[in-house]
Order: structure tokens, then C-alpha cells, then sequence
């Protein structure tokens, strides 16, 4: 069981695969599904999150409906910064609940995304940019154009755009770990940066191909090229049996699942 972290004591740089799901969650509203199937704690997959855990704070990565549950449940109370990849509903509908953690720091919480989609944050979030009188409590948010490198919490984090069919989404790169959730095309100019990776967590959306998502036989081709020493699959749909899946998969790749965590 996670207990609540000393924010003052140094560790071990680590990143937690939050959600492993895609867009819907799996199980998805209105979806039946075996028995067996749902038995499985890691066919339960919350929309796609990371946590970076550095050795003086937290970087969360995306925003999704679930994101207060899963930061809570593994004992996690303090976030440092933000990254969000893009403004699509999956990613940021939980950038509410950041209000508490804005409260608890009497400051805005740094938000790290690209210019177009700042633009949508303050549309959606409009309230957070407004003046309220004292005692009502809204989240505050401190816009900040994505940098190619950056600092926070302790670490290094570098920064690349990947294709989500015409989307522009960020990747990113945190010691031997690179993560690209929603992808349709990895650009060469990204190449650079997916070299000699421990750790490749890669979007496989479901088996069957998708004009905005790698799917599974294209997501096992570019693993293979880029070469990680093990790739965990992310972003699954409900086609995916986690261990059925995992037993069909060579040596060094695997289906992610939601708390799985990771050495930086």
C-alpha cells in the first residue's frame, strides 16, 4: 500500500504509469465484458497519466477525468509542475482538481504545454483566469510555453513533437526514459532523442489499425527500430488482454498497466 511521501527526503528518481487506458477507460461506459476479463486488476486501465517522481518534487504529465484517484491512490501529495502534452479531453478534464494543490501553495501551478494549446486551456478553464471574491477556491494555472529542455523537480526533461494525425503532441525524454503517448508518425527531428533508451513507454492504441494511433503491429514495428532495452505499450483499448497479450510478446516488450513503476 503507497503512504504519503516526505516531500523534504531525497530519492531515487522514478516515474509511475499512472493510466495506461485510452480515451474511453477500460472498462468503457456501456461496454460488457467476461468476467475473467475484469478479474484482472490490470485490464482496469484509467486514461493515459505519468507521474515523474524527481528527488526534490513531482512532475505530472496530462491531466485526465481520473487524475485526483490516481495521484491519491498512490499516496502522492505534492506536484511541482505540469506537462500537458495536448488539450484533448482525455488529457486535460482534470486540471480542475489541481485547484488543492494551488490552495495548499497559495501559488498558480506551472503549466507546461505548447502555445496553441494554452489557448485552449484558458478557453475551457476560463474561470482560473478570472477574479473571484476571497473564500471561493478555483484552480490557478501558470501558462509557460514548453521548452526543448527544462528543469523541475530535480530532473531533466527534454521535449520533442511527435504527429497524432494532424495533432501535434509533446514527447518527452527524462534520463534512459522516453514517453510518447497519442502518435501517429514520430518525425525524424525526434530521433536524437530515442537514442539508447532504457525505457520506451509507446502508445498501441488497439489491434486494429487507426488513422491517429499507433495500433499493436505498427507500435512492435517502431519499438523494434528504436531499440529500448524494454518498451511498455500504452493507451489500450478493451481489446487487450493483459496477460494474454503479454504471453503473445517477445523478450522486452509488454503492455503497461496503471501504477507500474519505473526507475529513471
Amino acid at each position: 500500500m503507497a503512504h504519503p511521501e516526505d516531500p523534504t527526503s531525497k530519492r531515487a528518481p522514478e516515474a509511475i504509469l499512472l493510466g495506461s487506458g485510452t480515451s474511453n477507460g477500460v472498462p468503457m461506459l456501456g461496454a460488457e465484458y467476461p468476467p475473467g476479463y475484469l478479474a484482472n486488476p490490470k485490464n482496469h486501465r484509467n486514461r493515459a497519466c505519468l507521474m515523474l517522481l524527481g528527488p526534490s518534487g513531482n512532475v505530472l504529465v496530462d491531466c485526465p477525468p481520473e487524475m485526483r484517484l490516481m495521484v491519491t491512490a498512490q499516496g502522492i501529495v505534492d506536484i511541482e509542475a505540469v506537462i500537458i502534452t495536448h488539450t484533448h479531453a482525455d488529457h486535460v478534464m482534470g486540471m480542475d482538481d489541481l485547484r488543492s494543490i494551488c490552495m495548499k501553495t497559495r501559488s498558480p501551478m506551472p503549466v507546461y504545454t505548447l502555445p496553441r494549446y494554452q489557448e485552449d486551456i484558458r478557453r475551457i478553464y476560463a474561470y482560473a483566469f478570472q477574479e473571484f471574491p476571497p473564500g471561493i477556491a478555483i484552480p490557478r494555472f501558470d501558462l509557460r510555453d514548453m521548452p526543448a529542455e527544462m528543469s523541475a523537480g530535480g530532473l531533466e526533461i527534454a521535449s520533442f513533437i511527435v504527429a497524432h494525425g494532424p495533432t501535434p503532441v509533446i514527447g518527452l525524454r527524462v534520463g534512459g526514459l522516453a514517453y510518447i503517448t497519442d502518435v501517429s508518425e514520430i518525425p525524424a527531428e525526434a530521433a536524437p532523442l530515442l537514442r539508447n533508451l532504457d525505457v520506451l513507454i509507446l502508445d498501441a492504441v488497439r489491434y486494429k489499425p487507426h488513422p491517429n494511433h499507433f495500433h499493436f503491429e505498427r507500435a512492435i514495428e517502431v519499438a523494434r527500430e528504436i531499440g529500448a532495452r524494454q518498451t511498455y505499450f500504452t493507451h489500450l483499448s478493451s481489446d487487450y488482454d493483459h496477460d494474454e497479450t503479454n504471453a503473445s510478446l517477445p523478450e522486452g516488450l509488454e503492455l503497461g498497466y496503471d501504477g507500474l513503476r519505473i526507475p529513471l
